[in-house]
């Protein structure tokens, strides 16, 4: 008697075609889209963590959250984060999260939390350009910028 299995289907929709995604530059880019795009009423709230996925002319293929915490953290598993990686087939990623308390200083935590996921994705070959903190006035804190990442 042959055993019964589930079917896994592994699908992504694009919903703007790639000549119209907009490309990331600079922090300051990539900065100035995630404030764009988060929400407002919950930036001084609760952290969220989120991914900017690229391909790999540094155009943005999407955002998305991979979490949403507390008022001082937020959990981060790296097999949700680089099961959308790898189902979006994007080469590099941006990671980002809020500080609600204003507070423009990366802790040893998220030093931790990057190196962990740096580490990861090297074996994936898969890049991380940058992990931008992002404060609900819109001013941001950039590890590549600052040479930390």
């Amino acid at each position: 008697m042959k055993s019964q299995v589930n079917e896994i289907k592994v699908s992504y929709k694009e919903r703007i075609t790639a000549p119209f995604w907009r490309k990331i530059n600079s922090s300051k880019d990539a900065a100035e889209l995630l404030f764009e795009h988060w929400d407002k009423s919950t930036i001084s709230l609760h952290e969220s963590f989120k991914i900017v996925l690229l391909n790999n002319n540094n155009k943005v293929k999407g955002i998305y959250q991979i979490s949403q915490g507390g008022i001082t953290g937020t959990l981060v598993d790296l097999r949700i984060l680089f099961a959308v990686v790898l189902k979006t087939l994007s080469v590099a990623i941006i990671l980002t999260h809020n500080h609600p308390s204003g507070t423009l200083k990366a802790s040893e935590a998220d030093r931790q939390i990057t190196k962990k996921i740096k580490n990861a994705a090297q074996l994936l070959d898969i890049k991380v350009l940058d992990h931008i903190l992002i404060v609900p006035n819109g001013d941001y804190y950039s590890f590549a910028d600052e040479g930390i990442l």
